[in-house]
C-alpha cells in the first residue's frame, strides 16, 4: 500500500468520524438500553414477559388499533400522493419544483405546533363548527375521535409519501412512455405495466416512511384523540414517563422495533439503489 492510499483511507476515517460519533451515541447506545430494560425485569434478570405482555388485552387492542389507523392513513396518503406526484412530474423543472417547495413548505414548522392547529381548528368551539354554526348548520363531533387522529397523521405525513414518489417518477425516461404510446398502449395499460412497476421504488419507500411514524406517534393522538383513544405509542410513553415502568415500555417498544426491521427490509429488497430516497 502506497503513501497516497494511505492518506486516503486515513482521510475517508477522519470524516466518518464525526457520523460515527452521532450514530453510536444517539443510535447504538439509546438502543442497548432498551433492549436491556425490555429484556429484564426490576432485578436485571432475563426475561420475555415485558414482550410477551403485548399480548395483554389492554395493549393488544392499542397495538390493533394502532396498526389499522396507520394503514388507513397510510393508504390514504397514497392515494393522494401518487396523482400529485405525477402532475408534478409533468410540470417543467422549475415549475415542479417550485410547487415541491411550496408543499414541504409547512415541514418548517414545528410538529407539535402545526398538531395543535389542527386542535384549535377541530375542537367543539372551533373555526370549522364555527363556520358551520354561521352557516346555520349543526356542530359536528371532530375532535377525540379516530378521523381526527387519521386527519393529523395524513396532514403530517403525506409530504413523506409525495417527495419519493416524486423523485422516482422524475427520473422516467419519457422515450419509454412515447414508445408504449407508439405500441398503442392507453393511459390504464401505460399505469398498469410502466409507471407503477417503474417508481415502486419510491412507493415502497413513501409506505414505510408514512407507516412507521404513524404507527409509532404519540402526540398526534394525544392532541386530536384526546384521552379516549389510545394508541401503542401512548401506551409506551406513559410507560416510560408516568407508570416509570422502563421494563415494561422497553418491551413494547421492542415488538415495535419489529415492524419497523421488516418496514427496512421491504426498502433492502425494492429500493436496493436508493432511487426512492428523497431525503
Amino acid at each position: 500500500m502506497n503513501q497516497a492510499e494511505k492518506r486516503a483511507i486515513l482521510g475517508r476515517a477522519l470524516l466518518s468520524g464525526p457520523y460515527l460519533i452521532w450514530m453510536t451515541g444517539f443510535i447504538l447506545i439509546p438502543l442497548a438500553i432498551i433492549l436491556w430494560y425490555g429484556l429484564t425485569n426490576g432485578e436485571g434478570a432475563f426475561t420475555l414477559a415485558n414482550v410477551i405482555s403485548i399480548a395483554d388485552p389492554d395493549h393488544a387492542k392499542a397495538l390493533w388499533l394502532s396498526l389499522g389507523l396507520s394503514l388507513v392513513s397510510t393508504a390514504i396518503c397514497l392515494g393522494l400522493a401518487y396523482p400529485l406526484a405525477m402532475i408534478l412530474r409533468g410540470r417543467k423543472a422549475v415549475a415542479g419544483g417550485f410547487i415541491v417547495f411550496i408543499f414541504i413548505l409547512p415541514m418548517w414548522m414545528n410538529f407539535l405546533l402545526r398538531t395543535m392547529a389542527w386542535q384549535t381548528l377541530l375542537e367543539k368551539n372551533g373555526v370549522i363548527n364555527g363556520i358551520l354554526s354561521f352557516l346555520g348548520l349543526p356542530a359536528q363531533s371532530l375532535i377525540n375521535t379516530p378521523g381526527a387522529i387519521i386527519l393529523g397523521m395524513v396532514y403530517n405525513f403525506l409530504p413523506f409519501m409525495v417527495l419519493p414518489i416524486y423523485n422516482v417518477l422524475s427520473k422516467i425516461d419519457d422515450s419509454i412512455i412515447e414508445a408504449a404510446m407508439d405500441l398503442g398502449a392507453s393511459g390504464f395499460e401505460r399505469l398498469i405495466k410502466i409507471w407503477l412497476p417503474l417508481s415502486l421504488p419510491g412507493i415502497i419507500s413513501g409506505i414505510t416512511m408514512v407507516f412507521v411514524p404513524s404507527l409509532t406517534t404519540f402526540v398526534i393522538s394525544d392532541l386530536l384523540g384526546g384521552s379516549k383513544i389510545l394508541l401503542i405509542g401512548n401506551v409506551i410513553e406513559q410507560e416510560f414517563t408516568r407508570g416509570s415502568n422502563w421494563h415494561l415500555g422497553g418491551g413494547l417498544s421492542l415488538v415495535l422495533m419489529v415492524f419497523i426491521l421488516i418496514s427496512m427490509a421491504m426498502i433492502a429488497k425494492y429500493d436496493k439503489n436508493g432511487e426512492g430516497n428523497a431525503f
